[in-house]
């Protein structure tokens, strides 16, 4: 049994929330072990006057903790998985995905304003906040009328800059506001057939060194089944198309009846064309399903679409 466990983290609070999760619940697994969290900044983090699209990388809030796995700092990392580059580092492994929070996005509007209970409810023209190509895309598909601005930041910083005015909403992940304790600001979350979430949206996954198995033993028991079938389903569509954690591609899996049914789009950098593929297999080929819908999308013209995003 390790006596010392260190967890890599982003300095963010809901990273710092995040990490704190899992470290409670390997604490209570193992009371004997000593269990810390090494902060570490990253590169998405400290560059946030620059669009994530216009980073030119993958992996912008994840690099900098693989570096301390290699190193020998950590013994494990915790991530969003919506975060997680689709090709890992060799020598590093994604071994656990946990059990996943409300996928789906939401609408934020300032207080004291009308609430809105859909998107039919937004005022003509409204200005909303979101750096998301995914939510973009999808948006402007269905209310072309808003105006769509970036907004970079912790979500402290983003709530103060709707609040003083800069914008009338924005647009979150629900998963963040609830695990932060601000579900309060929620005006209205989003339904899957108006906005799909992007690929492994509120699920956490822990990284580890590949050979490092006293580790694995200990962070495999916080793997949850359902979070592992839809997570693995939805990264093998958005390898498959070889796109990032920033490109134009959403994917929603849902288990039912033994069944898995997933749903996914890939929207155009300029937002003007959306391609929309499904498709239902069993929960035990996962990633058979995932690729089987990539392919659907690369016959509609995807890859195409997301080498626009990379010239």
């Amino acid at each position: 049994m390790q006596k010392t466990l260190i967890i890599a983290t982003r300095r963010s609070p809901l990273a710092l929330w995040q990490a704190s999760h899992v470290k409670d619940r390997l604490q209570a697994s193992y009371p004997e072990t000593m269990i810390k969290l090494l902060e570490i900044s990253t590169q998405g983090d400290e560059h946030l006057d620059v669009s994530l699209t216009k980073f030119g990388g993958k992996g912008v809030f994840v690099k900098e903790l693989e570096t301390a796995l290699y190193d020998g700092r950590a013994d494990l990392a915790v991530h969003s998985v919506k975060d997680v580059p689709m090709e890992l580092p060799d020598g590093l492994d994604l071994c656990c995905l946990t059990a996943r929070e409300t996928p789906t996005d939401a609408l934020v509007h300032r207080i004291g304003t009308k609430a809105w209970t859909d998107f039919s409810d937004i005022p003509y023209g409204a200005h909303l906040g979101t750096s998301s190509l995914r939510r973009i895309a999808q948006i402007r598909a269905l209310r072309p009328d808003l105006k769509l601005s970036p907004v970079r930041g912790n979500l402290g910083t983003r709530l103060a800059k709707l609040d003083s005015g800069e914008f009338d909403g924005l647009v979150l992940a629900s998963a963040g506001l609830k695990r932060l304790g601000v579900s309060d600001r929620i005006a209205f979350e989003t339904k899957p057939e108006d906005i799909l979430p992007a690929c492994g949206q509120g699920i956490l996954g822990i990284e580890i060194r590949e050979d490092d198995q006293a580790t694995r033993e200990m962070v495999m028991t916080l793997r949850d089944n359902h979070g592992e079938i839809t997570g693995r389903a939805e990264r093998a569509l958005n390898r498959h198309l070889n796109g990032g954690c920033q490109a134009p591609i959403a994917a929603y899996a849902m288990e039912r009846g033994g069944n898995l049914w997933l749903r996914a789009l890939v929207g155009s950098p300029d937002c003007g064309t959306l391609l929309r593929a499904e498709d239902v297999g069993v929960s035990e080929e996962a990633e058979a399903l995932g690729i089987c819908v990539a392919e659907n999308l690369i016959a509609q013209g995807a890859r195409k679409l997301l080498a626009q995003v990379d010239s």
